[in-house]
């Protein structure tokens, strides 16, 4: 009599086994982000000494040294906390 076996939904990947791939990329991509924001930080920070450059961009110097303090992993944006 024959047996009946049952196969994963994905041909080569086990069910209880997770897709790295997919967490690396996601990974990445918020690191990137995140270096990005501290590099903008950095040059937000060297601007804070010139006023008429922050009024520019419509930031004070208190809110541009607020947000040149934050950390590199301090995530302030809904679209990264989503992912």
């Amino acid at each position: 009599m024959p047996t009946l076996t049952l196969r994963a939904a994905y041909d080569g990947f086990r069910v209880h086994q997770k897709n790295w791939g997919s967490a690396l990329t996601q990974s990445w991509h918020r690191w990137c982000i995140r270096w990005a924001r501290h590099s903008q930080r950095k040059e937000l920070r060297d601007l804070a000494d010139n006023p008429h450059l922050l009024a520019d961009i419509g930031v004070t110097r208190e809110e541009a040294l607020e947000q040149a303090s934050k950390s590199i992993f301090e995530l302030t944006d809904l679209y990264i906390h989503s992912q």
